[in-house]
This record gives C-alpha cells, sequence and structure tokens, in this order.
C-alpha cells in the first residue's frame, strides 16, 4: 500500500471515527436521559458501527469512481455535474444499504425502538380503555376524547392501528435521514475535492520550479561553457605563425590556449571558482591576445590581495576581457590599455574592467559577452549583483560587476 493510501484510509478512519464519537457524546451523554427511559445502548453502539462502516465503503466506492474516471481533468462545469450526481448516489446508496444491512442483524437499534414505541402504544391504548373497544373501525363509538388519545398515540409513538385493527408504523424520519446523509457526503465529497485540487495546484507548482530549475541549469551551462570561437581561430594561427619563429613561445601558448578551454569545460560543473583561478585564466587569455596584438594591447591590474579568496562565477570576468578587447582595443588603430581592478566596497565585491574605446549601438553594450554575464547574474544571484556598463570618459569605457562577500 502506498504512501498516499495510508493516509487516505487514515483520514476515512479518523473522519468517520470523529462523526461517530460525536454522535456517542451526545446521545449517551448530553441525552442520556432517553436511553435511561428505553435502554438500546447496545443496540445503538452496534448499529451506528453498521452505519459508519457503510460510510466507509460506499464514500471509498465514490472514489474508486471517481479514479477510474480521471476527474481531476474534467472542467469546473462538469466537476460539479459530477458532485451532484455522486454525492446523491452515494447519500441513497449510505441510507438504503445501511439501513438494509442494520435490520438484517439481530442488533438493530431502529427495530429496537419501533418495538420499544408500538409496547408505548399498547400500553397508552390500554391505559385509556381502548383496547377492547374497536375503535379503528367505522363506529359510533368514537368520540371527542378518543380521538384526541388516538391523534396523541400516533403522534408520540408513531404507531396507530389501520382499518383492520392491525398496528402500522409511520417512519417520518427517513426523509430527515436521508438529508442528513446527503449533507454528510456533500461534506466528504468537499473535503476530498479541496484537498485533490491543493495537492494538484501543489504538484503543479513543484513540476513549474522543475522545469524551471532546469532551463535555468541550462541556462548557465550554455553561457559557461561558451568561448568565442574567433579566439580560438586566432590564437591557433598566432601559435602556427609561433612555431618557426618562436617555438619555445609556441609550446607556452598552447598550455595558456589549453588551460582557458580546460577551464571552460570544468565551468559546466562550477557553480563558482576563486578569484585567483579566474585571474590565472585572465591572464593566459591576455597573454595570447598579446601575440596578435603586441604593443596595441597594454594590461594593467589593480587586484586588492585579500580578494583572491573570495568565490566568483567562472569564466565571467575572462568573459568581459574578451569583450573588452573585441569591441575596445581591436577596433583602434593604436590599441589601447585594459585595466583590471578588484577591490571590496563595504559587503560587496567589485569587480572593474576598463579599456581605451567608446560605447556605441554596435559597441561594448552588445553581444553574447554582456548579456551572459547580466543572466549568470540574475540566476545565481536573484538580485543580489549588479552589472553596468558605461563610458566614464571620452576615452574609456567601464564594465562594473558588484557581488555579496561571501564570508
Amino acid at each position: 500500500m502506498g504512501k498516499f493510501n495510508v493516509r487516505y484510509w487514515l483520514c476515512q478512519v479518523l473522519g468517520w471515527g470523529i462523526f461517530g464519537l460525536i454522535h456517542i457524546y451526545f446521545n449517551l451523554v448530553v441525552f442520556r436521559e432517553e436511553f435511561d427511559i428505553h435502554g438500546g445502548q447496545k443496540e445503538y453502539l452496534i448499529s451506528l458501527g453498521i452505519f459508519l462502516l457503510s460510510g466507509i465503503v460506499s464514500t471509498h466506492l465514490l472514489r474508486t469512481v471517481l479514479k477510474k474516471n480521471n476527474w481531476l481533468r474534467f472542467s469546473f462545469d462538469k466537476v460539479w455535474f459530477v458532485f451532484v450526481i455522486g454525492v446523491s448516489a452515494t447519500a441513497l446508496l449510505l441510507f438504503y444499504g445501511g439501513d438494509a444491512f442494520e435490520k438484517a442483524t439481530p442488533y438493530s437499534f431502529e427495530k429496537y425502538i419501533e418495538h420499544y414505541k408500538l409496547e408505548k402504544a399498547k400500553h397508552s391504548e390500554e391505559a385509556a380503555g381502548l383496547d377492547k373497544i374497536p375503535y379503528y373501525s367505522v363506529s359510533p363509538l368514537r368520540d371527542s376524547m378518543s380521538i384526541k388519545i388516538i391523534s396523541d398515540i400516533r403522534k408520540n409513538t408513531g404507531w396507530h392501528r389501520n382499518a383492520q385493527g392491525e398496528w402500522k408504523f409511520e417512519d417520518k424520519r427517513e426523509l430527515l435521514g436521508i438529508y442528513q446523509n446527503l449533507l454528510l457526503v456533500s461534506l466528504w465529497f468537499l473535503i476530498y475535492l479541496v484537498y485533490h485540487y491543493v495537492d494538484k495546484n501543489r504538484r503543479d507548482q513543484l513540476d513549474r520550479l522543475r522545469l524551471e530549475s532546469t532551463v535555468k541549469e541550462l541556462e548557465l551551462k550554455t553561457i559557461k561553457s561558451h568561448i568565442n570561437p574567433h579566439f580560438i581561430f586566432n590564437s591557433l594561427n598566432s601559435i602556427r605563425a609561433l612555431v618557426d619563429e618562436n617555438p619555445e613561445r609556441a609550446r607556452t601558448a598552447i598550455t595558456e590556449l589549453s588551460n582557458i578551454l580546460r577551464s571552460s569545460m570544468k565551468a559546466e560543473k562550477a557553480e563558482t571558482v576563486t578569484l585567483q583561478k579566474e585571474l590565472d585564466i585572465v591572464k593566459d587569455y591576455l597573454a595570447l591576445e598579446h601575440m596578435r596584438f603586441e604593443e596595441r594591447l597594454s594590461v594593467e591590474m589593480d587586484i586588492d590581495p585579500d580578494t583572491l579568496n573570495q568565490p566568483v562565477p567562472p569564466m565571467m570576468l575572462q568573459t568581459l576581457v574578451e569583450n573588452s578587447i573585441k569591441h575596445g582595443i581591436s577596433k583602434l588603430v593604436r590599441g589601447g590599455t585594459v585595466r583590471i581592478v578588484a577591490d571590496f566596497n563595504g559587503d560587496n565585491l567589485e569587480l572593474l574592467v576598463q579599456n581605451t574605446g567608446q560605447l556605441n549601438g554596435n559597441g561594448n553594450g552588445d553581444g553574447f559577452g554582456i548579456k551572459s554575464t547580466q543572466d549568470r547574474l540574475n540566476l545565481m544571484y536573484q538580485g543580489k549583483a549588479r552589472f553596468e556598463i558605461k563610458n566614464l570618459d571620452s576615452n574609456m569605457v567601464q564594465s562594473k560587476v558588484t557581488m555579496p562577500v561571501s564570508i
């Protein structure tokens, strides 16, 4: 039996059990004088047990039918139609089925009460001296007093004699019993509906959260694993040119390119790396770019040593440096300077990448590098990190990342 079935049966037993305890309390404690008069406690308890068992069986049948028809997929209007039909059928089954089963046993409380009232009716008839008079037939013996006594007996006990003198019982509680069962089953069905709609809504929300998490994870992997293919081609071309001229520098360049590619692959798995490791990759990247730009590329670094152990998103700083060279230095005939700054500002770590050049409609503010930085910060820090890029003056652009300090 699954976890949900255990919960379901526990709710069934507790729900009907509490209903039964309430009945017992009011009938055997609050209104116990009635039982003191006519007795029948044992019959009452057995009949109540049969009713509770019938309630569990009938509502379980209702649940089985609902599950078989996959009612959670129904429209709202159809659910209400199912509610009306289901409640009506279950209430009638509970009333007539439970009543038939109870009367088939020798401990029917209803039969006990009927018998008690019959004895009471006979005793009242005898006390009024009507037991020897055929008052039930068409007879002039009926006076106003006799008519009132006969009416009182019928009203108080439900029993009366027909024209043949046979005792007949009028059960006016049948309709009331059906109404009570309709109310009880309606309450059960409403609780069942609300529980499943709330549970379905909760599971749908969890599914959406899992889907969003998966999408974000895929987005991060895509962002982190991105390396500009032009950089790889340019680096390989530069290394090829160095193979004959400067084999030692070519071997070093291959190692630097290998480090960058290895870091790119590790970035897919790592959530963060230390700033020290990120700077090592940036230095390898700048060394490779320096082969291409030579004296056109000048690099400055201002790194607070205390920031080196701070965690940062992998390949993010490298992306900003790459963006500054691609959209800044490479577009200038005389080249320019790339300056990297890392420092604390209150409870935040600030990373600055400044480069010679100016922002324009197709410059540093566009492209995958900038967008990836914005997306990664939003996904990882949920609004607690900021990114901005702007012109510092007429000859310098600054990219700035502000992240909370990790203690």
